[in-house]
């Protein structure tokens, strides 16, 4: 049994999302004691100049602005750091992901936070986590040339340090499978 999944829906439709079944399917099937829910459709903060300069900032000499600029990205990290999976459920808008599930990952992609940069380049810092995405396309073939989806979610997981990802498609066939 898992014990925490960080349970996130991307997709702007609520009733009748196939994105939105298929993740809160995943979800009951891992039988977690805990679930964290974000529905990224209510909305996310872009990214601003004070949350920019804060992240580079060391934390005793961010300004009132930055701080505060800051503080929905910790809330967002905390709930990666806690969760022992990730399940997305997210829908494919024009070949891609939406853009809240953009927002989010901007909130989460946090130098030394969620990587640090080493002398061979940048290390995830989230490792020992399990991602499972289930991606609606709208028809869109996961793995073809148009699906810059897929790959990129899977990048950056991987490049904040989740690296075992399974990325299904609306039927729950597993992307990597079909690639092959």
């Amino acid at each position: 049994m898992t014990t925490t999944v960080l349970h996130i829906d991307a997709s702007a439709r609520n009733e009748g999302s196939i994105s939105r079944i298929n993740s809160a399917r995943i979800v009951d099937d891992l039988q977690p004691a805990r679930v964290i829910r974000r529905d990224l459709a209510a909305g996310l903060p872009f990214l601003t100049e004070d949350f920019t300069t804060g992240t580079f900032a060391d934390p005793e000499d961010r300004s009132a602005a930055q701080a505060k600029a800051l503080e929905f990205s910790d809330q967002l990290v905390a709930e990666l750091q806690e969760a022992d999976v990730i399940v997305i459920g997210t829908a494919m808008y024009n070949f891609s992901i939406p853009a809240v599930l953009k927002a989010w990952i901007d909130q989460i992609g946090r130098a030394g936070v969620t990587f640090k940069y080493t002398e061979n380049g940048p290390v995830g810092l989230l490792e020992g986590k399990k991602a499972i995405v289930t991606i609606a396309t709208g028809g869109t073939p996961l793995g073809s040339d148009f699906d810059f989806a897929s790959n990129y979610v899977r990048f950056i997981l991987g490049f904040v340090g989740i690296t075992d990802v399974t990325i299904l498609d609306k039927d729950g066939a597993d992307a990597a499978q079909k690639a092959a």
